[in-house]
């Protein structure tokens, strides 16, 4: 049985890897992979406004562009745009407005400015009945030593791939608000 492919899999993990403090580092930015460890693809900055998404095989998956401090784009190999992202408010990195290469919106919203964990859901949090939950994603820190970020991203069963391909490049986004590449303070 052939292994589940990236945007089939309910929970994905999106991290810094591993780095030494005594050595120059020049690997990807982030590393993506399973719940259990088995790397899946990886994410390589090719300059301070563009990102690249690959499978681990080398394969593309999505180009990230980032126009501004608060709006990201996503194209694929074709260059059509897939997805976008945008960040609004005074902490950029509290919610995100999603939306799909279908052009479904969704949400991915952090309760406040102490929570490690933002919800995705496809209303505004802040209008009417609480929303429907379709996705968390949970920061954490890995190495506190020099400050290395995991974002453990869980998804509902009923997203589809082109919804579960914008939510992880999402979530590279917010990784980039809360830590620029080259930046070594601690995140927002």
């Amino acid at each position: 049985m052939p292994e589940p492919g990236l945007f089939e899999l309910e929970t994905v993990v999106v991290g810094q890897p591993k780095r030494s403090w005594w050595r120059r580092y020049t690997g990807p930015g982030l590393v993506l992979s399973t719940a259990t460890g088995t790397p899946l693809g990886q994410v390589t900055y090719t300059d301070d406004a563009h990102s690249v998404l690959t499978e681990t095989s080398g394969e593309f998956i999505v180009r990230i562009e980032q126009f501004g401090p608060v709006r990201f784009c996503f194209f694929d190999a074709a260059d059509r745009e897939v997805g976008t992202v945008d960040a609004r408010g005074l902490v950029k990195g509290r919610r995100l407005s999603l939306r799909t290469e279908r052009g479904r919106r969704l949400f991915l919203t952090r309760p406040g400015l102490l929570y490690a964990e933002w919800q995705l859901t496809e209303t505004e949090p802040e209008g009417g009945p609480a929303p429907e939950i379709l996705g968390r994603v949970t920061a954490s820190t890995i190495d506190s030593w020099i400050g290395l970020q995991q974002y453990v991203v869980e998804l509902d069963p009923r997203l589809d791939a082109s919804d579960r391909r914008t939510v992880v490049a999402s979530v590279v986004c917010l990784h980039l608000l809360r830590r620029p590449p080259g930046e070594t303070a601690t995140p927002v």
